[in-house]
């Protein structure tokens, strides 16, 4: 005789804002209201949610659903703004500065009384007011959430800030309504906003932090649009890791060729610059620094000149 498949089990798991680290489970059967009112299930005491904002519901069959209460702020799903929806493992979920994501969980993970959960959720902020000294503020890691998905949650819902992100470097991207118009790495801005932002999103780890708005103004702004910007950087991303392999290092020595047997007259005006370059600043990293053109179209020229022995790698 076979052994019934044990249901699958979900939870909700805060992966930014006040209660981040904290977890809800999803009962079979069972509906669970989220809001700022003490006697609901999930209490998320904060301004930007409603006294009854949204109620998360789990079916006969296990179909998970998001249904929005009227709330002021509204509730959002893998960035898109919805009044009902279905969900499935791994959406994204907006309310107020939470992100809660839903998870698979182990077997018996579901019991959890809800009694025990409410309690773990405000251990959860405890703890998080404790490590920060910004608890209200939008914290997180961007290996939870990577930074395309976060940047069109905020779109959609029009944030205004700073978001901060730190790995090794640190980037910083402005957004007024929701919209990008400015990001800096390291408070270098001769890079220019185009470039920065588009280095900042291919970064796969840290940790980021939505601070408040910024009043400093910057003599260039971006003017596309946040869908727009993110298209540009994920297509120059997946161009340069097409080339990336036959790349030298960042750090590695750059030279020019000698004796430099192959023509100079050869070279049109645009090789000819990135070559200055090349002579000047002697590593990819800094050439892609001072190069005018964006990161793809510069290392591509640098590998246009190595294969033309213009160029040399140490």
């Amino acid at each position: 005789m076979s052994t019934p498949t044990p249901a699958k089990t979900f939870a909700l798991k805060f992966i930014s804002g006040k209660y981040q680290g904290g977890e809800f489970p999803l009962k079979a059967e069972k509906q669970i209201v989220i809001g700022r009112s003490s006697e609901l299930d999930m209490v998320l005491v904060e301004d930007m949610v409603s006294r009854k904002h949204a109620r998360i519901m789990v079916n006969g069959t296990g179909q998970i659903s998001i249904e929005d209460l009227g709330s002021t702020n509204g509730t959002f799903v893998n960035g898109e703004k919805v009044k009902q929806s279905t969900l499935k493992e791994g959406d994204r979920i907006l309310i107020g500065t939470s992100i809660l994501k839903l998870i698979l969980q182990g077997a018996g993970a579901g019991e959890v009384d809800e009694v025990v959960a409410k309690q773990r959720l405000e251990e959860a902020a405890v703890q998080a007011a404790r490590t920060s000294t910004k608890a209200s503020s939008m914290t997180g890691k961007i290996e939870e959430i990577p930074l395309p998905d976060l940047l069109q949650l905020f779109h959609t819902s029009k944030k205004n800030g700073v978001l901060v992100v730190g790995n090794e470097q640190e980037g910083k991207i402005y957004l007024r309504q929701g919209r990008v118009y400015y990001a800096v790495i390291d408070e270098n801005h001769n890079l220019g906003p185009q470039k920065s932002f588009n280095r900042i999103i291919t970064w796969e780890h840290g940790d980021f932090e939505l601070r408040p708005a910024d009043p400093q103004e910057f003599m260039v702004e971006l003017d596309s649009s946040t869908e727009a910007l993110l298209m540009d950087a994920l297509r120059q991303l997946d161009e340069y890791k097409r080339i990336q392999k036959e790349l030298p290092a960042m750090n590695a020595r750059l030279s020019l060729a000698s004796p430099m047997t192959a023509p100079l007259r050869e070279l049109t005006p645009e090789l000819l610059d990135v070559l200055q370059l090349v002579h000047n600043h002697g590593s990819l990293g800094a050439v892609l620094n001072h190069a005018e053109q964006d990161d793809v179209v510069a290392a591509e020229t640098v590998l246009q000149l190595i294969k033309r022995d213009y160029v040399r790698a140490s």
